[in-house]
């Protein structure tokens, strides 16, 4: 178990989540607003964009948490999972036809999260 590898990966979900909630999330929905989509598209954009934000803060929750109190280590594991794929699904559409998705933080803040907190467990 190595301490700070899950710090560093429970600060990096953090700060991700900072962002994404409050950075992001008024950039994003300016431009979903401002678009001439149905009003319960932008509704559920918006619900969507919300998901990942609290999806980031129970990682760097989870992980803060495993620092400290080891014992509860197995419960990285679905964090791991969830962020590998989920890097791994920015990467696959945005080596296709979503090429913008690599020049967002998406699939670098996800990869970096699950590796440090593989290798935090290992």
């Amino acid at each position: 178990m190595n301490y700070w590898f899950l710090i560093a990966g429970a600060t990096i979900s953090l700060v991700g989540m900072i962002f994404h909630g409050f950075v992001g999330g008024k950039v994003y929905m300016k431009n979903i607003n401002n678009s001439a989509i149905p009003a319960l598209t932008k509704s559920l954009s918006f619900v969507s964009w919300h998901i990942f934000t609290i999806f980031l803060f129970v990682s760097a929750i989870t992980l803060a948490y495993i620092a400290y109190d080891p014992k509860f280590a197995r419960a990285a594991y679905p964090v791991i999972g969830v962020n590998f794929l989920g890097a791994l699904l920015f990467l696959y559409l945005g080596l296709g036809q979503h090429r913008v998705l690599l020049k967002m933080p998406g699939a670098y803040l996800m990869g970096g999260t699950a590796l440090l907190a593989w290798l935090g467990i290992s």
